[in-house]
């Protein structure tokens, strides 16, 4: 692929990933490449539509028709959509039936380059409908790649912290607005990995033929408990309290409950069943390291946009292209 002026699809761009990748891909290539963000409602792209090279277009990724038509001329594509609470069918419509529809779209346009945003601990076997769903559509990509000559990447991110995440966020809110916090799934294991630093990885795939065929493990350098990773949350806000650990009933309950509730829940069952295997890479499989990406730990970016203006400075440095 080309890297002088190149043509790059992103579908999930006006999300959390997907901003911060928008915005590298215009830094990596000084604003001569040429994004395209699909997005079902336009006002959800605001924070990206002002970034030069940069075309918003509103559009139904499950539309046969309109997905060949935004994948026309393509040099690459950057799947990112993805969904953390859903149905069975909800899961497979999002994060199957869609890589599925894509591997087909980029058949038939032409597009051979496809970075694909999986999950860490992706199995047919994983106790969670979300973790299974993700395993099920990388085997649908995985099968394109071999059929059809996709020049795919994989990757798979623990979970993903950043200013406008909704994990410390909500549980540094959480605290400033309760005296004691009920805690499900406390001991799970995470190594977080920063927003930014995925995007990199991401970038670093579009322009590295190398990374073609490969699966990457993206995580950070410090791995951490829940109830550690709340207890960051709290000290950044000022406002750290005490974390009531639930055993295992207890835990289930407070997700069906929460669940009940209107709108996304902040904890469903599968979540749950997902924290029972950790959320840490293996080891077998090449990460950061390799893409050329010196990971960042949490406790160092986390104070920079939860705490009162604590390393914000350092923030600003990193995104002006000094901590690269």
């Amino acid at each position: 692929m080309s890297t002088g002026n190149p043509r790059v699809l992103v579908l999930g761009g006006s999300g959390f990933v997907g901003r911060s990748v928008c915005e590298q891909l215009v830094r990596e290539f000084g604003g001569a490449a040429r994004i395209t963000v699909p997005t079902r409602r336009l006002r959800a792209a605001q924070a990206v539509q002002s970034l030069p090279g940069l075309t918003v277009l509103q559009a139904d990724l499950f539309d046969e028709a309109q997905l060949r038509a935004l994948l026309a001329q393509q040099d690459a594509v950057i799947n990112l959509v993805a969904i953390l609470q859903g149905s069975e069918a909800a899961f497979q419509h999002v994060h199957v039936e869609l890589p599925q529809r894509l591997a087909a779209a980029c058949r038939a346009s032409g597009v051979r380059r496809l970075i694909h945003v999986s999950a860490l601990g992706v199995s047919d076997q994983a106790p969670s409908r979300y973790l299974r769903s993700k395993a099920h559509g990388e085997a649908a990509l995985q099968t394109a790649a071999q059929m059809q000559g996709l020049d795919l990447t994989l990757l798979r991110p623990s979970v993903i912290f950043g200013q406008g995440d909704r994990f410390l966020n909500l549980f540094a809110r959480l605290q400033t607005l309760f005296p004691l916090l009920p805690l499900a799934g406390a001991k799970a294991r995470f190594q977080p990995v920063w927003v930014e630093d995925v995007a990199a990885a991401i970038v670093r795939c579009v322009v590295d033929g190398d990374t073609v065929g490969q699966t990457y493990e993206l995580a950070g350098p410090q791995v951490a408990s829940l109830a550690e990773l709340v207890r960051l949350a709290g000290r950044c806000v000022g406002h750290s309290r005490p974390i009531l650990p639930l055993p295992g009933p207890l835990a289930w309950l407070q997700a069906v409950a929460l669940e009940l509730l209107p709108g996304e829940p902040l904890m469903s069952r599968d979540n749950l069943a997902s924290m029972q295997l950790p959320n840490v890479a293996g080891g077998q499989l090449p990460g950061l390291a390799e893409l050329g990406i010196q990971a960042h730990a949490a406790s160092a970016i986390v104070p920079t946009y939860l705490g009162s203006g604590l390393g914000l400075a350092r923030l600003d440095r990193w995104r002006a292209g000094a901590g690269r």
